[in-house]
């Protein structure tokens, strides 16, 4: 953990492009390979045209946070993208009780403790169907993921399917288990342990990752590591090729 290294600023909005932030988070540590290891976090900021707030995978909300938020527009749509994925929803939802809080697939049987008010489904709702797009990843017999497509600045949203863990942030005590498993930058992809979960299931998934590379998108974010600024199609083929041939 002491040798972990944040993605400075941390907890402050960064810009992406018009209407879409992200904001580098705390470090935890998440168990993988017989031990833990420090992940960096990263959440998206979407402001819809009504100036509703999309937040994807909040993370830890300070006062400073809050004060720049709230001049974005209305906290509107707290989002978790996959069921470990959801640690300060709670968090957010008692900061802002007018949110709607938004559960993936098998997210309520992990986290009891918070009480989600809509289930996300296939189709993006209505409420930002005209701005944001999204799939279900399934195949996984752990976790499916909703991944999701800002269509006005071609960005893609990812939480877990894609981790890109840099070297020189993660510590020479780390570095070898995230190449071992398959998601040390610049070769980031599904880590290896996940990817067993997809074992002789891996046609759905294909399916589902062939509709997110067909969106072509410009860039990548990933919620763990070194996100992907441009290129992000090729990116994307690149990080799957462990799925075979689309």
């Amino acid at each position: 953990m002491k040798d972990a290294k944040l993605y400075e600023p941390i907890n402050t909005l960064k810009y992406v492009d018009e209407n879409i932030w992200i904001v580098d988070g705390l470090i935890i540590q998440m168990q993988a390979y017989g031990t833990n290891i420090p992940f960096p976090t990263r959440m998206t900021v979407i402001r819809l045209t009504n100036d509703d707030l999309f937040i994807h995978s909040p993370t830890h909300l300070t006062n400073e946070l809050k004060a720049e938020i709230d001049t974005l527009g209305r906290v509107r749509h707290l989002v978790s993208p996959n069921k470990i994925h959801y640690a300060y929803i709670e968090q957010w939802g008692e900061v802002y009780p007018d949110a709607i809080k938004w559960a993936s697939p098998r997210v309520r049987e992990r986290a009891k403790n918070i009480v989600f008010d809509r289930d996300l489904s296939e189709e993006p709702d209505s409420a930002w169907a005209e701005e944001i797009d999204q799939v279900i990843v399934h195949g996984s017999r752990f976790m499916d993921e909703v991944v999701f497509l800002h269509k006005p600045s071609h960005t893609l949203i990812f939480a877990d399917l894609i981790e890109n863990f840099e070297a020189d942030k993660i510590g020479k005590k780390y570095e070898l288990l995230a190449r071992l498993g398959g998601c040390l930058d610049p070769d980031g992809k599904t880590p290896f342990d996940l990817r067993l979960t997809f074992w002789g299931r891996k046609a759905q998934t294909r399916e589902a990752i062939r509709q997110i590379i067909a969106w072509e998108p410009n860039r990548v974010i990933l919620a763990h590591g070194r996100w992907y600024p441009e290129n992000g199609t090729e990116e994307l083929k690149r990080a799957f090729r462990w799925l075979g041939k689309f």
